[in-house]
C-alpha cells in the first residue's frame, strides 16, 4: 500500500483528541491504520458507485462505505 498521509497530521489529529505527548511509533500505528481503513472505503464506495452505473465515487459513496462495517 502507497504511503499517503504525512506524520505531522497523525500528531495533530491525536493532540486535538486530547494527547499531551506522541511518540513516532503511534504516529506510524496511526497513519498505518488511517490508510489501511481509507483503502477498505473506498473500494467499498467504488463498488457502490459501480452499482449505480457511475465510474465516479461521490460523497454519498464515501458515506455510506464508511457506516459499513
Amino acid at each position: 500500500m502507497t504511503k499517503i498521509l504525512p506524520l505531522a497530521a497523525m500528531e495533530k489529529l491525536m493532540k486535538k483528541s486530547g494527547a499531551e505527548r506522541v511518540s513516532e511509533d503511534a504516529k506510524e500505528a496511526m497513519k498505518d491504520a488511517l490508510e489501511e481503513y481509507g483503502d477498505v472505503v473506498s473500494k467499498r464506495a467504488m463498488k457502490y458507485a459501480l452499482h449505480a452505473g457511475r465510474k465516479t465515487i461521490k460523497a454519498r459513496d464515501i458515506k455510506l462505505a464508511a457506516k459499513q462495517e
